[in-house]
């Protein structure tokens, strides 16, 4: 898999071999936490080299599964059309929802019940036996109206991969986009979350950085410099999230 920083990761294994490139390719690679990675030289083609050697390239698309970027209004509009298609939804006691008049830097404090309040928000609500339910809920002055349980339509993601995502998108269209911090750490870059990331993006931040300590914030990772650039372009692409100043 090739990214667009020319870094090259190696996935897979070969039946009945250690080895599976020359020793003057494997003696390159390195690994970056669970996965190898790979170098090119200058002006060197080392795609075609591995390839060369039976390697069979992959996108990046294909490798990291993800939604496709879309607008957050295209998102909305998709989720609250199914909404719509709902029945009346009756009685629900203990509703919770992710309030957006809160601040987007501290999720725990978003957490409110639905006294008085109208519109259309994430929420998660009570069953019988286990967790409760994300879904993504109509209220008027504070009755649930209808309501849409998530993951929606066989996605192959959880529940709250689907919430934390509309959440993404319902605070952008507030024109209050969830925040990111970045900063440098010992030649690399420590990225910082005060909200939690769906599965799939999370996952790119393993792949390419570690995960540290958090300081101040929900959760913490470093990235390699080339690495940054990249995953901070999917950030705000995706995600439609906006970096925190250094003022702020």
């Amino acid at each position: 898999v090739k990214r667009e920083s020319g870094e090259i990761f190696v996935i897979g294994i070969v039946a009945d071999q250690d080895v599976f490139l020359p020793e003057s390719l494997a003696a390159r690679v390195s690994m970056r936490g669970l996965t190898r990675l790979l170098l090119p030289e200058v002006n060197e083609d080392l795609a075609m080299k591995l390839e060369d050697q039976g390697l069979q390239r992959l996108s990046e698309k294909t490798w990291l599964w993800s939604p496709n970027a879309e607008p957050f209004d295209q998102l909305l509009a998709r989720y609250e059309r199914g909404l719509t298609e709902k029945p009346p939804a009756g009685t629900v006691n203990e509703m919770e929802i992710l309030d957006g008049e809160q601040p987007v830097t501290f999720y725990r404090g978003r957490w409110s019940n639905c006294t008085r309040k109208s519109g259309i928000f994430v929420g998660r609500r009570p069953q019988e036996f286990g967790e409760p339910i994300w879904c993504l809920v109509e209220l008027a002055a504070g009755n649930v109206i209808r309501f849409l349980d998530l993951p929606a339509n066989k996605s192959r993601w959880r529940g709250c991969d689907e919430a934390w995502h509309l959440q993404m998108a319902i605070d952008a269209r507030r024109g209050q986009p969830q925040r990111y911090r970045i900063q440098p750490s010992g030649g690399e870059w420590r990225f910082d979350f005060f909200s939690p990331l769906p599965t799939w993006s999370e996952r790119r931040f393993i792949t390419f950085g570690r995960s540290v300590p958090r300081e101040k914030c929900l959760m913490s990772y470093v990235l390699p410099a080339g690495a940054a650039e990249i995953e901070e372009g999917f950030l705000r692409e995706c995600l439609w999230l906006s970096r925190l100043d250094e003022s702020e």
